[in-house]
């Protein structure tokens, strides 16, 4: 039995929810990397450098050729630093430090460094810091906004509530982080949590279909692929990029991470990303899910969101570095705890929820959890909070 069996569980009772309601290598920051050094430039002078894109660090000014100076470095985009300034190498000319580019949106950019003087001329000025644009992904600089505010990055001690069947939920546990319903759960509720220091993740189905969900009229018919077993009414979805409609898929995605962000949670759990280990109704393969699957996490990423990893294991070596942490279920029941540690060994939390139906019991896998590195808990199927029983050790770890 794979993890595609558990995630139809996960899918039992958003489905029930939205039923109710209508009849349910290495982590990145909100701060830009560094710019890249500018090519060699020829003739005169360097050329400006050019700006990279959302997310990407900026390419510097290139270096300066025989004579003047090295040009200015490149404007960075989205959160990336200034580009690097040209060093000039003309062996007469005169040394023209090239100037920092300018940060913009969520957070300003570190200016580029000055280039270096020829051979017979002073060095270099350092390059001005990038200044602050306006929040978001993207956005002009002096436009009034301020700097976006870092993500969150969960601690690998991280312990966590997991109550999907309940909106609110019982806002009592002594945990670092709540795993909720993001439809069912206001924005007053989100608040409510931060209050008490919990970080608050987002549960969003993205890979099948749910109806009764507030979003379900805009899939268009030719995303909905087969019947998820044992879901009436649940159907996957067509993720393969090369799919007739993955561009409404995106934007249906996005969308729904945008209620993430807009009601205040810290991070994002999307289920049901596994399709490719079922029978979807489309011809989606692993590298089609792959892609799918780092979407979504940098598409979390570039709304100010962390993202945990649902499903989808046999990826994990190449989805680790995407994701913020990830969220299993049963590892010890089906003798797959031992994936996780990709999660573990980078310092990211991997969290193990077992199952008292299936007649585990924290006295039978706590111990093997925490030589792991792994934080688990006792749920009931139905993840409707009658049952939470935490690794005795793992109690009271607040973010």
């Amino acid at each position: 039995m794979g993890s595609s069996q558990r995630a139809f569980r996960t899918s039992r009772w958003s489905l029930g929810l939205g039923l109710l309601t209508l009849v349910a290598a290495a982590r990145c920051s909100s701060s830009g990397g560094a710019g890249k050094q500018g090519d060699a430039g020829a003739g005169s002078g360097g050329s400006s450098g050019t700006g990279g894109a959302a997310g990407s660090p900026a390419s510097g000014g290139s270096s300066g050729g025989t004579g003047s100076g090295g040009s200015s470095g490149g404007t960075g985009l989205a959160g990336a630093s200034g580009g690097t300034g040209g060093a000039p190498t003309g062996r007469g000319g005169t040394s023209v430090a090239g100037s920092g580019g300018a940060g913009l949106a969520s957070a300003g950019g570190a200016g580029g460094h000055g280039g270096q003087g020829g051979h017979s001329g002073p060095p270099g000025g350092a390059g001005s810091p990038g200044g602050a644009g306006s929040p978001g992904g993207g956005g002009s600089p002096g436009g009034g906004g301020s700097p976006g505010a870092a993500r969150w990055v969960p601690d690998r001690a991280t312990t966590f509530f997991w109550n999907l069947a309940s909106a609110p939920p019982d806002n009592t546990k002594n945990v670092g982080a709540y795993d909720i319903d993001g439809w069912n759960n206001s924005a007053e509720e989100v608040a409510a949590l931060h209050a008490r220091g919990i970080k608050v993740v987002c549960y969003m189905d993205a890979g099948t279909y749910e109806p009764g969900r507030p979003d379900s009229s805009t899939f268009p018919a030719s995303l909905k692929g087969s019947a998820v077993a044992g879901w009436p009414g649940e159907l996957w979805l067509d993720v393969r990029p090369s799919g007739p409609n993955y561009a409404a898929l995106q934007a249906i995605m996005r969308a729904r991470f945008q209620v993430c962000r807009d009601k205040g949670f810290d991070a994002v759990e999307p289920d049901n990303l596994d399709s490719y280990l079922n029978s979807p109704g489309f011809s989606t393969t692993a590298a089609d899910q792959l892609a799918y699957n780092q979407w979504l996490a940098t598409t979390a990423h570039g709304l100010g969101l962390a993202v945990f990893q649902k499903n989808d294991l046999d990826q994990i070596p190449a989805l680790q570095p995407f994701f913020d942490g990830i969220l299993d279920e049963e590892c010890n029941k089906y003798s797959e705890c031992d994936a996780l540690a990709p999660y573990v060994s980078a310092g990211k939390p991997a969290w193990n929820a077992e199952y008292r139906d299936d007649g585990q019991s924290t006295a039978a896998f706590c111990s093997k959890d925490v030589a792991a590195g792994i934080v688990g808990a006792l749920f009931s199927l139905d993840l409707d909070g009658t049952v939470f029983e935490p690794c005795p050790n793992d109690v009271g770890i607040i973010q």
